[in-house]
């Protein structure tokens, strides 16, 4: 791409969006009207103190990468940010891509969008160009839930749906997810066939679009109906595994949304399931796309929680939840012996919420026949113990929750759907039935509540639990650091370090390399994806993979030990040891 023929080209006709308009200009200092007064010289300096050329370097280097996670990047002018253009271009590709593979009266795409800046632009965007198209959109009346869209898919047997969210990154970012007609995330197949239809075309002379308003007034199209969200939040309540069995639900807990859309259908779902004690973060309560308190709103980090954290103290609360932007991840913390509140990793919240379902379905007679848990490589093996325990069979997939999605696709294509007991990842990701295939906050609040309350009532915390689990199975330490890489330099640089890993290690730190699983090349049925994992002597592991949504390397180290103390000794020698790949 001739970078700056391009810039010039978007000066000239980029022109439905002030704020792309005004960022093109602060670009090079262009005047109001045409592109004759750019300049190219490397002296000039741009408003933030970087050159002009790094600054449309950045935005038009290369085109917003499509994958499996669909779009996500900065929000603002250019070919490598989100912006009414990527975002219809990438409409246009899915249209072609819907038209092509489906029968006419599976024309049909939901869309749903987060509290993100621009979410509800760019999703009606993406609609207008739909119906332009000829497919019939149904779209939420108001931001909604990932997991809500994925219902809404199924529900209305839809070829296709849309996301608009960056999901938990800092507010600078936007995104756009897709779905495939099963409600999972997009195969790799898929995303390789979509993505050929969006560089078939131009960003600006091969997009169809239409004005949301046409498009309502036409009938092409409409907004999803009330049922389907109460639908929803029913199929949520009826994951609850007491039986029958009494608890106290007059628990005490603070919530907080981060901003985004859990507010409504968490609160909902608690609340008909008769959890009334809920205090919400005022702060944090309404949705709003710049986090003003939360400036990276995501629960796997403690000062997205902090807040929270310090509203649990003043409400000595018992449990403290919140839920991502887009609602399909959950954080939780709870009170230790000394009354300070602990967080808790996903890897720990996964393995209870298993024991728990797993205990309560055993103990009830409730247990299907040939149980299945789904979770991915880097989600801890001692998972895998706590279900060999009750008799449930684990299937290990690949980093996103699309695979262990698409795992409960496979089992209701068998006539097993119902198999299927519980689903998760380290990321704060889980899902306890087949209503949806994508991670669900809203149910996962509510079997977190449901889990709480149980053991509260019987005089058991959380932690004494997870202490229980790890006397039983043995100690598990799993970390995850992730190396960021920004602009293209950073882009070269991560391809040189995956490229060094590749190789092969021998040693990682005091650990010898026994095995090296290259899921490059397709390892165990799974598709190919570039991920190693380094299998260490005493049951201790390191994967390491590029993240598919964010300019980041990611590093997941598993150690297992003793006790708490020797396994993080062990854990910060083999980071040192990773360190000096990523200086």
């Amino acid at each position: 791409m001739d970078i700056m023929k391009e810039y010039i080209r978007w000066l000239e006709r980029a022109t439905a969006d002030e704020d792309i308009i005004k960022e093109l200009q602060s670009m090079s200092n262009a005047p109001a009207e045409g592109s004759a007064g750019v300049s190219t010289g490397a002296s000039v300096e741009a408003s933030n103190g970087s050159s002009i050329e790094a600054s449309i370097e950045d935005a038009f280097y290369r085109d917003l990468a499509f994958g499996t996670g669909g779009l996500r990047g900065v929000i603002g002018a250019g070919t490598n940010r989100m912006n009414v253009y990527t975002v219809a271009k990438a409409s246009q590709g899915l249209a072609d891509y819907v038209k092509k593979s489906f029968p006419k009266e599976q024309w049909k795409i939901a869309v749903s969008f987060d509290s993100r800046i621009k979410s509800d632009v760019f999703s009606q965007v993406a609609a207008g160009v739909f119906a332009a198209n000829g497919i019939s959109v149904f779209i939420y009346k108001e931001l909604m839930p990932t997991p809500c869209l994925s219902y809404a898919v199924r529900r209305l047997s839809c070829a296709a749906g849309i996301m608009v969210t960056a999901s938990h990154n800092p507010s600078k970012y936007n995104g756009y997810k897709v779905y495939g007609a099963d409600g999972c995330q997009i195969t790799t197949e898929a995303a390789a066939e979509i993505l050929a239809e969006i560089e078939k075309l131009d960003i600006f002379d091969d997009v169809r679009t239409m004005d949301f308003p046409a498009g309502m007034a036409n009938g092409l199209i409409s907004y999803i109906d009330d049922d389907i969200y109460t639908d929803f939040v029913e199929e949520v309540k009826k994951q609850s595994v007491l039986f029958g069995d009494e608890i106290d639900k007059d628990v005490s807990i603070v919530y907080s949304p981060l901003n985004g859309t859990g507010l409504k259908p968490v609160l909902r779902t608690l609340k008909e399931s008769g959890f009334g004690n809920i205090t919400v973060v005022a702060e944090q309560e309404q949705p709003d796309g710049n986090f003003p308190t939360c400036p990276y709103p995501n629960p796997e980090i403690r000062e997205a929680m902090t807040l929270g954290m310090e509203y649990a103290a003043r409400c000595n609360a018992d449990l403290l939840l919140a839920t991502d932007p887009d609602c399909d991840r959950v954080g939780i913390a709870v009170k230790n012996e000394a009354g300070e509140y602990v967080l808790l990793s996903g890897n720990e919240t996964g393995m209870l919420l298993l024991d728990y379902i797993c205990s309560q379905r055993k103990k009830h007679g409730k247990m299907p026949e040939n149980p299945v848990m789904v979770k991915t490589i880097v989600t801890i093996d001692m998972a895998e113990r706590i279900a060999r325990k009750y008799g449930v069979r684990t299937v290990n997939v690949l980093t996103g929750f699309k695979f262990i999605g698409e795992q409960i696709g496979f089992l209701e294509k068998q006539g097993k759907a119902d198999s299927y007991v519980f689903g998760f990842e380290e990321s704060y990701g889980y899902l306890t039935g087949s209503y949806v295939r994508d991670k669900d906050a809203v149910d996962g609040a509510f079997m977190i509540c449901e889990m709480f309350a149980y053991y509260r009532t019987r005089g058991i915390s959380l932690l004494d639990r997870l202490k229980e689990l790890y006397t039983e199975f043995g100690y598990c330490l799993n970390t995850l650091h992730s190396f960021t890489f920004e602009g293209s330099a950073g882009f070269e640089k991560m391809q040189g370090i995956m490229a060094k890993f590749h190789e092969g290690l021998d040693m990682i730190g005091p650990k010898k390399v026994l095995t090296t699983l290259d899921y490059s090349r397709g390892l165990d049925g799974l598709p190919k994806s570039d991920v190693l994992k380094f299998l260490l002597e005493e049951d201790c592991s390191v994967v390491v993979r590029p993240s598919g949504t964010e300019p980041k390397l990611k590093v997941y180290i598993s150690v297992s030990a003793k006790s708490r103390d020797s396994a993080s000794e062990m854990e910060g020698k083999i980071v040192e040891a990773l360190n000096g790949y990523f200086a």
